[in-house]
């Protein structure tokens, strides 16, 4: 459906939509709605998007399905939104209408321990989660490093992945079950506290990553572990990209252990963040660090296992080992990674790009050949860091504030790198999503029938579009693309 096509927000909408919530639920400040209508992405991405026509604070499911159902209805499009923390415009409205806020649903429903479960409201923040589990001697390993500000809903929503994903797999990984309200206002319960179920088609994970374009979730069930008694993170400097990455197979195949974490952090990235951080980074001439973290129970047998991964970190040519035991000295190494992501964009910096793709691991150093090929071109500048553990790396494209044209050298280079990561397997996004800002490049990665396809079943969930329209797919006239 174009723009025009949907209803707009009467005073006649706004009253009914008070009656529904409540009149402190529903605001139509402007400022408010500028604010709730942006994410991550820089607002120049969108241009003279206007926001949402009304800001929505659902506090139960049964809101939900009331107010769903009448924006059905009325043909009234309606985005969900967690905190706003997403880098693909996943919670941007692209059509006015309502903008759906889980902020109000924001309760640990339970934590029960002897079916090593929790179930949270959308609205929960990840690290809460975190926190709750480990106060019953649990782990909840959904470990996105935005987890300090991002919201479960949204994790679900965009399959989060993050620190843990090497050993414990992707947010889709720990959600058992989930309640959800389709477009129509039906109420559905998908999965539940059991581990296995092939009754009909998975549901539940044909939500995970669905970027709220199928069903709006209002209820998640998370799985848990038992905690490790102890963690320890070692940080290892490597003369260059290839040898970091060469570590990564040999950890796993030679030296038979599974770490929890395997980042990586090259140079120029290290070197951005510690102008922002004052932090101090060891052999900070170093082409690339990795983070490997290890977690047992016996502390002997975790000593060994340091000391092993040690011994074939040497042999990849590593130049120094780095065992971080305290907390103190593993919260400093983390704010290192996690300021990657936080710090420099946050300050004056040139016009960028903050890209997603996944690539098999052997294919990440040439990757990053072709990146520095693409510098030394003297077109743009970058950083990379990320999961390479599960080959998910985070690519800043970014240009000098002086250089002429920068929109259009940024999107030839990302065109440029996109092209060259489908010619060696990999995809357009691991974690961030399509969302509004990558669904026209979706032909690039995926063939004419698999985007015919997703249309279908997003058709088949909603039939009238009135939910996150304009987002995965791209406009039927784009689709030969590529």
């Amino acid at each position: 459906m174009s723009k025009s096509e949907y209803s707009e927000v009467t005073e006649e909408v706004l009253r009914d939509l008070e009656n529904i919530l409540g009149p402190s639920n529903v605001s139509v400040n402007l400022e408010k709605r500028q604010a709730y209508s942006r994410d991550e992405v820089p607002p120049q991405q969108w241009g003279d998007l206007p926001p949402a026509e009304v800001l929505c604070f659902p506090e139960s499911t049964e809101q939900v399905s009331r107010l769903l159902s009448y924006a059905d209805q009325h043909r009234i499009p309606v985005t969900p939104r967690g905190a706003g923390t997403g880098l693909s415009g996943g919670a941007v409205p692209s059509h006015g209408g309502i903008l759906l806020s889980f902020e109000k649903m924001n309760r640990i429903l339970e934590l029960d321990s002897a079916n090593l479960t929790m179930t949270v409201e959308p609205g929960v923040i990840t690290s809460e989660i975190t926190k709750a589990a480990q106060s019953a001697g649990l782990l909840y390993a959904g470990d996105p490093c935005s987890g300090d500000i991002s919201t479960i809903g949204g994790n679900v929503a965009e399959n989060a992945g993050g620190n843990k994903v090497v050993k414990y797999g992707a947010t889709g990984n720990h959600v058992l079950g989930l309640e959800v309200v389709l477009p129509d206002g039906s109420i559905c319960q998908f999965g539940g506290k059991r581990r296995k179920d092939v009754t009909g088609y998975d549901l539940v994970h044909l939500i995970v990553g669905s970027e709220g374009t199928l069903a709006v979730v209002t209820k998640i069930i998370l799985k848990l572990f038992p905690l490790p008694r102890k963690v320890v993170d070692l940080l290892i400097p490597f003369h260059d990209t290839a040898s970091a990455i060469a570590l990564v197979p040999r950890l796993i195949i030679d030296g038979k252990v599974m770490p929890s974490t395997i980042e990586f952090m090259d140079k120029s990235s290290l070197q951005l963040v510690k102008k922002y951080l004052n932090l101090r980074i060891p052999c900070e001439e170093a082409g690339a660090h990795l983070i490997v973290q290890l977690e047992g129970n016996d502390p002997d047998w975790l000593k060994s296992e340091i000391l092993r991964v040690g011994d074939l970190c040497r042999e990849c040519g590593a130049l120094e080992v780095f065992v971080a035991e305290s907390k103190t000295h593993r919260n400093i190494i983390w704010k290192l990674r996690k300021g990657i992501a936080e710090e420099p964009w946050a300050h004056d910096m040139p016009c960028h790009l903050e890209e997603d793709i996944v690539a098999p691991i052997g294919e990440i150093p040439s990757l990053m050949d072709f990146l520095k090929d693409l510098e030394a071109n003297g077109a743009i500048r970058y950083i990379a860091y990320g999961h390479v553990g599960d080959g998910n790396m985070h690519i800043t494209l970014f240009t000098e504030k002086e250089a002429p044209d920068s929109g259009t050298v940024l999107e030839n280079a990302r065109l440029e790198l996109y092209r060259k990561v489908s010619e060696r397997g990999g995809t357009l996004t691991g974690e961030h999503g399509v969302g509004l800002k990558r669904r026209h490049y979706l032909p690039l990665f995926l063939d004419e029938a698999q985007i015919r396809l997703l249309r279908r079943i997003k058709m088949a969930f909603d039939p009238h579009n009135i939910l996150n329209p304009g987002k995965i797919t791209p406009p039927v006239e784009e689709e030969g693309l590529g």
